[in-house]
């Protein structure tokens, strides 16, 4: 089976490709089929963005199409300052990765220095006549008002993220310790969704 993963983001596109086409499903991205387009992410969530996403691009490319979104939610933080489905467009500008990290570092400052955060994610999958979707919330962190010299590409946020059972920022945790966090947390975040994404494709 042949999909079309509607994303741009390095990332999520190595994340959830090895995955999946592991199960036989050959992803394909944006680039390969030389789509360039600005798609307005007008959704109230995770799930209406992704859906937007995958309904918008499976049209265009006549394909099975797959589209992921993210909220990143904070505790005791005014709606008006929660990023929602819009982490990486602030007042209508999307930033680039140094940019969010200033951002978020930013508005760390104004709530103390530190925000506790979770991540939402939600899929939808669109075949052309139907969408259906799948979401998941990963574990709370911090996220504060200093960073890490180090990065992750096309995960800004990562470098001022603390991980409290490590107490160390998510792109300074050794190989062993980002193994124990992946079994805890995302790889079964992950397998879960790529099986969550299989067994969808199977029944459309």
């Amino acid at each position: 089976m042949e999909v079309l993963f509607a994303t741009t983001n390095p990332a999520k596109i190595k994340s959830y490709k090895e995955k999946l086409e592991e199960h036989g499903i050959k992803v394909l991205t944006l680039k390969d089929l030389g789509l360039n387009i600005d798609v307005e992410e007008t959704g109230r969530s995770a799930i209406e963005n992704a859906c937007i996403k995958a309904e918008t691009y499976g049209k265009l490319a006549k394909k099975i199409t797959i589209g992921i979104d993210t909220n990143l939610f904070f505790e005791n933080v005014p709606e008006n300052k929660q990023p929602g489905t819009h982490v990486r467009r602030v007042n209508g500008k999307t930033l680039t990765d140094e940019e969010m990290i200033e951002y978020y570092k930013n508005l760390a400052n104004e709530f103390g220095g530190k925000l506790t955060a979770k991540w939402v994610n939600g899929i939808a999958i669109y075949n052309g006549e139907e969408t259906k979707t799948y979401s998941f919330a990963k574990s709370k962190f911090y996220l504060v008002n200093t960073e890490s010299e180090k990065r992750h590409p096309g995960y800004p946020l990562d470098s001022i993220s603390i991980i409290p059972e490590f107490n160390k920022y998510l792109t300074d945790l050794t190989e062993e310790e980002m193994e124990t966090r992946a079994k805890e947390q995302n790889e079964n975040n992950k397998e879960n969704a790529v099986d969550a994404i299989c067994k969808i494709l199977k029944n459309m």
